[in-house]
Order: structure tokens, then sequence, then C-alpha cells
């Protein structure tokens, strides 16, 4: 097998061009409100590169001029912003006890959402409620098909192969799946598939609290437990695709981490109970579902806790977010019991990045998603002025 080199590729004009304004799109967006004078400064380009870029992008729609900034002497400066109504895009989270739908603008805002909570829905009862949904979620949003720019799906990797409790024979349909067929009307437009822990942190990372950070641990709660690596603001896939699967950690006594430590998990738990996750939805503080999840929480921190110092030391993480459809409370409670545990180490970490909950945390999947086409056609690529070649 031929050795592949990745190394940087000699600056081609219409390459370097591409980039280029995909670096002040985004500059523009994660900024919201930005001068020219700002925008040079920030991207390094010259000034009149920036005029030309902005003039092009300003042609597009994709932002608009929005005002002047006065900021000392001289002419005030004309403020660019995104224009929201320029693209739009459809997210889909497809995961093994619900299914999400959103609509998203350019600046990201969810302008339409449709909700199913369905247990271990197959492909057809996929594609059934994107049709119910997606023409009229267009409408309800005024948003102009033409400007659609595509649709994302995340859902976890095997889906249909890893047993959960509970899920039929048939759900094995989906190894055989072709997920973009799904999607191929009512739009002609483009559709891109991605793990979902994956796009929840890429979601995370443009627009919620991750840009804040240019390395994160970003796990997903949901009916198992994944993860996804940002490292110097890349998203980091691994040798094979399958970084951050911290739910499939093997615990001492056997089983895995995401056996305890998700929302089926916690289903598992309460029922033995006698409550149910909707139950805990509208527990008080003190009652009797409250507390079993207190006892889940134990248990959960205690897992979490060495794969978290495996990642704090060989990571060097700036922050863990918690992204999960758990209520926010419950969320913050695992985040700062995490922290707890963490801080009262014997030995001390060489780092311990904090522990919180993410922005985005509910509708991450969806929302990462929903960025993919954006990603694609419009924002920056770390590989942009990069290229694989086989070694000569």
């Amino acid at each position: 097998m031929p050795k592949v080199e990745v190394r940087l590729s000699g600056t081609n004009l219409e390459r370097a061009a591409d980039h280029n304004l995909r670096i002040t799109l985004h500059a523009i967006r994660v900024h919201q409100a930005i001068t020219r004078v700002a925008l040079a400064r920030i991207t390094g380009l010259t000034a009149p590169a920036v005029a030309n870029i902005t003039r092009r992008l300003l042609d597009e729609g994709l932002i608009v001029e929005a005002g002047r900034l006065r900021n000392g002497r001289g002419q005030p400066g004309k403020v660019l912003k995104i224009n929201p109504s320029a693209r739009f895009s459809f997210g889909v989270n497809i995961d093994r006890d619900h299914v999400s739908l959103i609509l998203v603008n350019f600046a990201g805002e969810i302008l339409a959402r449709r909700h199913c909570d369905a247990a271990f829905a197959l492909p057809a009862d996929v594609r059934g409620f994107w049709l119910e949904h997606a023409a009229n979620m267009m409408a309800e949003a005024g948003a102009d098909a033409q400007a659609l720019t595509g649709i994302g799906a995340a859902l976890p990797d095997d889906l249909g192969s890893i047993y959960l409790p509970g899920a039929p024979a048939g759900y094995s349909a989906w190894l055989e799946t072709d997920v973009p067929a799904l999607f191929a009307a009512p739009f002609e437009v483009p559709v891109f598939i991605e793990n979902d822990a994956a796009a929840a942190a890429m979601g995370e990372q443009q627009l919620g609290t991750g840009s804040r950070f240019s390395s994160m641990l970003y796990i997903l709660m949901s009916s198992g437990l994944g993860g996804g690596l940002v490292i110097d603001g890349r998203y980091v896939r691994g040798a094979t695709g399958r970084s951050g699967e911290i739910g499939l950690i093997p615990l001492p006594d056997g089983g895995l981490v995401q056996d305890h430590v998700s929302l089926s998990g916690l289903a598992r738990h309460l029922e033995v109970e006698g409550f149910s996750l909707a139950d805990l939805e509208t527990a008080g503080p003190g009652s009797a579902c409250d507390k079993a999840f207190g006892v889940w929480l134990d248990g959960a921190v205690e897992r979490l806790v060495p794969p978290l110092v495996a990642a704090n030391c060989l990571i060097n993480p700036a922050a863990v977010l918690i992204g999960s459809r758990l209520a926010s409370r419950f969320v913050d409670r695992l985040a700062h019991a995490l922290e707890r545990a963490l801080a009262s180490l014997a030995q001390p970490l060489p780092s311990c990045a904090p522990v919180m909950r993410a922005q985005l945390s509910a509708d991450a999947p969806a929302i990462g998603a929903a960025i993919l086409p954006f990603s694609h056609f419009l924002l920056p690529q770390a590989d942009t002025l990069w290229k694989a070649e086989e070694a000569g």
C-alpha cells in the first residue's frame, strides 16, 4: 500500500481566494457585527482584499450593511452582519429513542422545530416523519426553497447493530439503509451525514460555548453516550473516525460506561424505583424521584471520573462540555458533581478542565447537523489549503 502524506499544497489562487472568503464570512458570523477595518485586523488580510471580499459577499446577499460604528476620530465604519435569510438548512437527529427535525437560517437561529419520541424508529418511520413536516416547516418560517442549502442528518455510529434493551429485530434495517435517500424529496438539495456526537460538538463549536475554547471534549448523553474531540480549533476524528467513544469504555466489573451513563441507563434505573424520565422532568427537589436521580448521579460520576482523568492528562482540553436532552438543571448537577469529584482527587492532575453544560445542550446534534451544509459550502474548512498525496 503506498504511503500517504499530508502536506501543505502550493498556494492555488482559486483555492486561496475561496479560503479567504470563507474566513471573512466566518469572522462576520462569530463577531455578529463588525467593520471592514476590524475584519482586516482579525483575518490578517489587506484592506483592499477585505473590501473586494465583502463586496462579493454583499452582492451574493450573504451579508448586509447595518449602520455605522462610531469609534474615535475619522469616518465611522460601516457595520457588516450576516444576512439571516440568505440561506436555510435542515438538521435531523435520529436516535434510538427520538427523531428531531429543525430548520435554521444562516445565523443559526431555529425557525421551526418538530420532535417525535419514538422508540427505535425504523427508516420508513423517519422518512414519513420528514415528508409530513419538511414542507410545512419551510412555509411556517417563510423560507425560500431556492435558498435551502442542504440537509444534515446526525445519528449514532452503528445504528442498528449495537444492542440496547427493547430494540426490535427489524432495527438492523438501519445497517443497509441509504440514509441520504430518506430525504431525497421534496427538495433536491445535498444531504450530509454525521455521527451525532460529532455533529453536536461541531454545532457547539460554531454557535455555542465551544466558540470560546480552542480545545474541548464534548460528551453527548443521549440514548447512548458519545463524545467529540476538538483540538486547536479542529474536530479530530482519529485513525478510523471513532474518536470520543467514551461510552464504549469497558468497566472493571463488566459492561460499558454507557450502560449506566446514558438516558436509557437512567430510564432503567428510574423504572426500578417506579419512575420514568417524564416523572423526573417535573420532580421537585427532595422528592422520591429526585432522590432516585441522586443515586444514579453518584454511579454516573464514579464511572465518568476515570475517563475524564485520562482525557485531562492525555488531551489537556480547555473545557469538558456535556450535552443532553435531559432538563438543564440535571445536566448542571452532573457537571458540578464531576467537577467536585475531579477536584477532590488525592493526586492533583497536571491540568483539570472545567466541566459544564453545553449551551446548545438539548438541540445540539440537530443544530450541528444543520450547520453541515453551511460548513461544506460557505464556512472555513481546516484542510482548505492542504491535500493528501501519495509519496513518490
